[in-house]
């Protein structure tokens, strides 16, 4: 599912050129591309550490490594599945779906962490951990937009 996001750039890129974006089309998209799949993985092991690290350090949590990398995988889903926006040459139809994707990616880091910490309904640990990993999970993936943005 990860390799979906930089071949959706890719095809975006090479196809649409200047009718998505202005200076869309004159950039470098199989360096990007791949840059961008490199971090997406490191992101993962990134994203997988924070989750541990943060829920284990409120007194009321806790988590394994093993289920904090379940939900670092999981939660990124729905923003590499909105990927599939690019087909349709919109910015705004894209921009929409990916903060769609990003609602939900938030929503799934909060039933997750609610569901393998054991907790009840508005747990304001749960809610304060998912603000955090949250938090850290967009400045990431501001970075990896700066990444693709920068070259």
């Amino acid at each position: 599912m990860s390799l979906l996001p930089p071949l959706m750039l890719y095809y975006a890129g090479t196809h649409y050129g200047d009718t998505f974006m202005t200076g869309f089309a004159e950039r470098e998209w199989r360096f990007i591309t791949t840059i961008l799949f490199l971090a997406e993985l490191l992101t993962f092991f990134i994203m997988g550490w924070v989750i541990h690290a943060v829920v284990n350090g409120v007194d009321q949590l806790s988590i394994s490594y093993k289920n904090a990398y379940l939900l670092a995988t999981l939660a990124p889903l729905p923003l590499w599945i909105s990927a599939l926006a690019l087909w349709v040459p919109s910015l705004f139809f894209n921009m929409i779906v990916v903060l769609a994707a990003l609602g939900v990616s938030c929503s799934l880091i909060y039933q997750g962490l609610q569901a393998l910490c054991t907790r009840n309904e508005l747990d304001v640990a749960t809610i304060s951990a998912t603000y955090t990993i949250m938090s850290a999970g967009i400045l990431g993936w501001g970075v990896l937009l700066a990444v693709v943005w920068a070259y």
